[in-house]
């Protein structure tokens, strides 16, 4: 049984009412209730409707929101409700045959024309809500960033970022109430940014490299010394074929069994958009090791549990791809492997003979692939250069099907 639309979700720029067109204006005067936060009261009158203010916990926001259903129902948000906002979250709740949106001008939009900037060349964040440390993974050099900040603090924060990392000539431009009388700009470069801005704001950074600067790609192969390290991690060279055999995809799970520092999971989350991981690791030191580069290399959101395979797997969410960065047995398999979402992918590495026997079985078993990676680089002899080997990495690889 199909549901007539019954909610309204209208985006409201700084202008108010004004803003709107007259059909979408007459729905929010003739509402019944509306829901939205204070600054969104305060631009759409409606003298009769019923107010209410966003619940607390804002989880709680779904049943207040089905509450509603019989009545003539809007919640303001800001800008376009399905981009960076709360309506998808609603929409991913309420069946959208029962939603009506009504989009109005992003932030980005409005900071992209401000700026004299083709959308369709910036990236677009946010970190409205959200560790503003995952901004990092996209300081590229000459990437211009737009981003939905947290707060008047946050530009202060990703200037401290930039000028870190060797970007401290990144201009950058604070843009708040666009679109309204108080409309306001705020111009500077990372290295001395000191402007006190208003809280709702939205960010646009044009990233300067210096010569020095750190070069961190989101393609995976970043260099060891990026990484806090006990020495024991999965190697640069190595570490961009096993990521790439894991196949990182917007929104997918992996679970890095024996994370160590972290280096898997981290480039696993960096290579793509929402890209999701969860470490296992057994001992403090390498979770705390693990928790610090992430933070520094733009992964705030990796997620890090103290235990040991095949225990620790019991309740997590399923993954679509798994890492066993070494000591795979088929008890640890055979429960990897059932949890595995149909199409995700395994990979283990081994540098030791006896796990290395244990992958040769289990693609004996199994199938997928199994190749031999060895990796020399070029040191000093004495007053010459010569090459010298690294360990080689037997590494299987298989996809579920």
């Amino acid at each position: 049984m199909t549901t007539d639309p019954w909610l309204h979700i209208v985006g409201i720029g700084e202008d108010g009412l004004d803003g709107l067109v007259p059909a979408t204006r007459a729905i929010v005067e003739a509402a019944e209730v509306i829901l939205g936060g204070d600054r969104h009261h305060q631009l759409a009158a409606n003298p009769d409707a019923e107010r209410m203010a966003w619940p607390s916990p804002f989880d709680a926001m779904i049943e207040t929101i089905r509450g509603l259903r019989g009545r003539r129902a809007v919640v303001l948000v800001t800008g376009d409700p399905l981009w960076f906002s709360v309506g998808a979250r609603i929409g991913r709740a309420i069946p959208p045959s029962e939603i009506v949106y009504h989009p109005q001008l992003s932030a980005f939009q409005l900071a992209a024309a401000r700026m004299g900037w083709s959308l369709a060349d910036v990236e677009t964040l946010t970190v409205h809500g959200r560790p503003v440390e995952q901004m990092i993974a996209f300081i590229q050099p000459d990437a211009r960033l737009l981003i939905l900040t947290t707060g008047a603090e946050t530009p202060a924060q990703i200037a401290k970022f930039l000028t870190e990392r060797g970007f401290g000539a990144s201009p950058m431009t604070v843009l708040a109430a666009m679109g309204g009388k108080d409309e306001a700009r705020f111009e500077g470069v990372a290295e001395s940014w000191d402007h006190v801005v208003p809280a709702f704001n939205t960010l646009a950074v044009e990233c300067i490299a210096a010569p020095d600067a750190a070069l961190i790609p989101r393609v995976p192969g970043l260099e060891d010394a990026l990484f806090q390290s006990d020495g024991t991690m999965t190697k640069r060279e190595v570490r961009a074929v096993t990521v790439a055999k894991l196949m990182p995809m917007r929104g997918a799970l992996l679970w890095d069994i024996g994370t160590g520092c972290g280096s898997v999971a981290i480039e696993w989350m960096r290579a793509a958009r929402y890209a999701r991981a969860i470490g296992i690791e057994p001992r403090a030191d390498r979770r705390a090791m693990a928790a610090a580069n992430a933070l520094a290399l733009g992964a705030p959101q990796l997620q890090i549990l103290e235990g040991e395979a095949p225990a620790a797997l019991d309740g997590l969410p399923p993954p679509d791809a798994i890492f066993v960065g070494g000591g795979l047995t088929e008890e640890v398999f055979d429960a990897a492997f059932a949890a595995l979402r149909p199409l995700g992918r395994i990979v283990a590495n081994a540098v030791t003979l006896e796990s290395e026997a244990v992958l040769i079985a289990l693609h004996a078993r199994h199938g997928g692939d199994l190749v031999k990676l060895s990796v020399h680089r070029a040191e000093p002899v004495g007053r010459l250069t010569g090459w010298r080997p690294q360990m080689p990495v037997t590494q299987w690889s298989l996809i579920k099907r």
